[in-house]
């Protein structure tokens, strides 16, 4: 049976730790390089969002694939590793492009509107439909796995998150937000 209380737990908490992260930085710090990317630390924080982005349409994607039969999402899933340069292209440039209209000022409420909507439609799923599952293309990204289920990509936005976010180069903590 999946947690769906620890899913949307994940949620609410990778919001929270968003915003203090935009309330406790100044403009130097989200201009400032972050660590194993090449993107800044806004630009990565934009990246994170996009991570709950991406789920909102993967999650009609997985549920078509898994009513076909498993060889049809495994051969998708090589053209998509046949892709991965042109995908890291777009992966890098798209962000650092989008995180100038989701900057600071915006990525936070997109956030909680995205998480909040993942949060309702995971609800409503059946345990039938959270198990349905689909090949991945696991060149794209460190937590796609050969096979994933709809409760796995429903959890994978927050993995994206925390992994992430342990790349941001801040001066203070994550998550230790003064009372």
């Amino acid at each position: 049976m999946i947690d769906r209380v620890e899913i949307t737990e994940g949620y609410w908490r990778a919001c929270v730790e968003l915003e203090d992260v935009l309330a406790r930085a100044g403009d130097a710090e989200l201009r400032s390089r972050s660590v194993g990317t090449r993107w800044t630390n806004e630009e990565l924080l934009f990246h994170m969002v996009f991570g709950y982005m991406v789920v909102r349409r993967l999650l009609p994607l997985v549920k078509f694939f898994g009513h076909l039969p498993p060889s049809l999402s495994e051969v998708f899933a090589r053209l998509l590793n046949a892709s991965t340069r042109p995908f890291g292209w777009v992966n890098y440039w798209g962000s650092r492009a989008a995180a100038r209209v989701y900057h600071r000022h915006r990525m936070a409420r997109k956030l909680r509107w995205l998480t909040a909507a993942l949060a309702t439609s995971l609800e409503k799923e059946s345990e039938h439909s959270l198990a349905r599952e689909m090949a991945f293309p696991t060149r794209w990204d460190p937590f796609f796995a050969p096979a994933m289920t709809v409760a796995d990509v429903y959890a994978y936005p927050t993995w994206h998150f925390d992994f992430h976010a342990r790349q941001l180069s801040l001066p203070f903590e994550r998550g230790n937000a003064e009372k």
